[in-house]
């Protein structure tokens, strides 16, 4: 671990576990904790809190998970924090109405779902996993009466979402309040040196940062990251615009989908959307990111392209990705490895839909999707791009394509 905690000096730390962050308070707190930890060759306690929702992982949940990474790369120990007791009470952050709760079933079979998809980031044997039970329920309802002293309505109040809640007279139930004085008493428990988190959590950060403050302790360092865009932002006037990473969006690439279906999301972002991914989610240096920038964009973009799927596919799927996507979309040549299916006409029939077909082969959500798909030109039959919905495929056997990637053999009989 000494060694570790060396192989980078405490300035180089802090340009590493900062990149691409919106919050740091303080940069001065974290620097001078930093820089005691070299000295003394004491790791830093770096906590993070997941609330066990069993998410299917996309690319944007992973931005934290890289940051603490880093950290651990460095030497420092990373807490895997599960709230299954805060998760009891239901995180209001961000939203309107109160959260409603989860029970302790689901709460437990949600914690094992994410342990296994964070560990595809996380080195297992280096990370303490904790769960918020084990001092929150321990404390009982007189030692959470005491923890509620030691803060005030009127600050709590301060919370955009339970401001404008109270401003629109909008309920907000007692428990709610108690949620950040819970994840504070989180960071007093395990004393944390800094906590992480996303832009939206950054009060209830501040929160812990006090309570250390009243419990004793040196305050924590809270570092907050952004939400990830999606693949769709563009880059205007030297910012990134775009909505978040979102399934129900369409613009996100999941951990678990097809090394394909991932190399070839990301080669179709946009230059700028490139480096912000480069910036928040590659484990290379900011060194190695900026040699990069000297070169061509498309040979960077393939670079990314290929740690990401390797990382959750290994190096072989990777350069196998990268031979299909050229194979596919540089000499225009249909691969080699195409499904092949089979569809029979109505009887009496003498050919079937050819939006029908998609819909059945699962090329479209639904019949209605496909019509727009055609509509729209993004089907092909035998590399001809057919644009009439009604149109109708004849006995025999077809290639079809549907938008840039998806090939599929269909025989009609």
């Amino acid at each position: 671990m000494s060694s570790e905690l060396r192989k980078a000096t405490p300035e180089e730390q802090l340009g590493e576990v900062t990149r691409g962050a919106v919050d740091v308070h303080t940069r001065e707190d974290l620097l001078r904790k930093l820089q005691n930890s070299y000295d003394k060759q004491v790791p830093l306690r770096v906590k993070m809190g997941f609330d066990p929702t069993a998410p299917d992982l996309h690319l944007g949940h992973t931005v934290p998970l890289e940051r603490m990474r880093r950290f651990q790369e460095l030497g420092h120990t990373v807490i895997f924090l599960i709230g299954d007791f805060t998760g009891m009470i239901g995180d209001p952050t961000g939203r309107n109405s109160t959260r409603p709760p989860l029970s302790e079933e689901q709460i437990a079979a949600n914690a094992e779902t994410y342990k296994k998809q964070v560990f595809r980031i996380l080195d297992r044997d280096r990370t303490e996993v904790r769960f918020n039970s084990e001092w929150l329920v321990p404390l009982g309802s007189a030692g959470l009466i005491r923890l509620a002293a030691r803060y005030t309505l009127a600050r709590m109040l301060e919370r955009e979402d339970f401001k404008r809640r109270w401003e629109k007279e909008v309920p907000i139930a007692l428990h709610e309040l108690l949620y950040p004085l819970a994840q504070g008493y989180d960071s007093v428990a395990l004393k944390a040196d800094v906590e992480l988190g996303s832009s939206d959590q950054l009060f209830n950060l501040l929160v812990g940062r006090q309570l250390q403050k009243e419990y004793g302790q040196a305050p924590q360092v809270c570092l907050t990251g952004p939400l990830l865009e999606g693949t769709d932002a563009r880059e205007v006037n030297g910012r990134i615009v775009g909505d978040k990473m979102s399934k129900s969006l369409g613009n996100y690439v999941g951990i678990a989908e097809p090394p394909q279906e991932q190399y070839g999301k990301l080669m179709s972002i946009s230059d700028g959307l490139m480096w912000r991914y480069y910036e928040l989610l590659s484990r290379r240096s900011l060194a190695e990111i900026e040699a990069l920038r000297r070169g061509h964009p498309k040979a960077a973009k393939s670079e990314l392209a290929k740690e990401i799927v390797a990382r959750y596919h290994g190096a072989e799927a990777a350069r196998a990705a990268e031979e299909q996507f050229e194979l596919v979309h540089k000499r225009r040549e249909v691969p080699e490895d195409v499904e092949e299916r089979a569809i029979a006409r109505d009887s009496g029939a003498d050919a079937v839909s050819l939006a029908k077909t998609l819909a059945q082969l699962g090329l479209a959500s639904s019949g209605s999707e496909a019509r727009r798909l055609i509509a729209q030109g993004g089907v092909s039959v035998e590399g001809e791009r057919v644009s009439d919905p009604n149109a109708k495929l004849l006995p025999g056997v077809h290639l079809l394509k549907v938008g840039k990637r998806k090939f599929t053999r269909v025989t009609v009989t």
